[in-house]
């Protein structure tokens, strides 16, 4: 794959339903474009959790007694990654009333997954760093749940397998392994159908959030391959 190089940073998020295809998208972004990063918020707790710091035992602390990581928590855990690496200022905290001052070097680019999910947060996130670019990812929900349907895993090894996209050689049986080849528990249509319900729920207000901002770009298409093209043209038109 031929590479881009950004001439200003970009600060991204990506929004999409469940099976939309958005972590396929974000990693053929990183290919496309090597100044971009992603910033997982899991990930980011994961890695504090296990190194212990007084962050992530704060974390597993609020985890263990069956609550959700608070937000502020999460905002906390971002705005370390980016001062680690000099994206924003070092100077201001979740705290503050004033947003980082991110950098402008095109190599303090990243894809921010996993947060925010709601308006609130996104909100909560402006008054940390600002985001400069909101992906829309839409296929309709026909399709996608056509792609759960004939989506089938080897377990073991967490490999999909889609028949019609990325079919198996041999029906039913895992290409490296031989081994059978299952469906998730969750792989059925009610359980998607709500899925897909609970997700326009929730990202209708974020995405009036962000079109409010005037950062809002919205991509349509029935695949990857359809809409990865889009998101080059788009992306080198704004950054490169």
């Amino acid at each position: 794959m031929t590479t881009k190089e950004f001439k200003r940073a970009a600060r991204i998020i990506l929004v999409g339903a469940p099976g939309v295809g958005k972590g396929t998208q974000a990693e053929r972004l990183l290919k496309r474009f090597p100044q971009l990063s992603a910033v997982s918020s899991g990930d980011l707790l994961r890695e504090s959790v296990r190194k212990r710091t007084p962050l992530g035992l704060e974390a597993e602390s609020t985890m263990r007694a069956g609550n959700l990581v608070p937000d502020d928590m999460i905002l906390r855990l971002i705005l370390g990654e980016l001062k680690s690496k000099r994206w924003v200022s070092s100077e201001p905290s979740v705290t503050d009333a004033f947003p980082a001052e991110p950098s402008a070097d095109p190599a303090a680019s990243f894809i921010l997954d996993g947060f925010p999910r709601t308006a609130t947060q996104a909100s909560k996130l402006d008054s940390l760093i600002p985001i400069n670019l909101v992906v829309s990812l839409i296929t309709p929900a026909d399709i996608i749940l056509s792609r759960i349907a004939s989506r089938w895993v080897h377990a073991p090894s967490g490999r999909v397998y889609n028949v019609g996209f990325n079919t198996p050689k041999v029906e039913g049986r895992d290409d490296v392994t031989g081994e059978p080849l299952t469906k998730r528990a969750d792989d059925d249509e009610s359980t998607w159908k709500q899925r897909l319900k609970k997700f326009h729920e929730t990202s209708q207000p974020l995405l009036e959030h962000y079109d409010h901002q005037g950062v809002l770009w919205t991509v349509k298409g029935n695949s990857s391959d359809e809409i990865t093209p889009k998101l080059f043209h788009e992306f080198e038109t704004r950054f490169a």
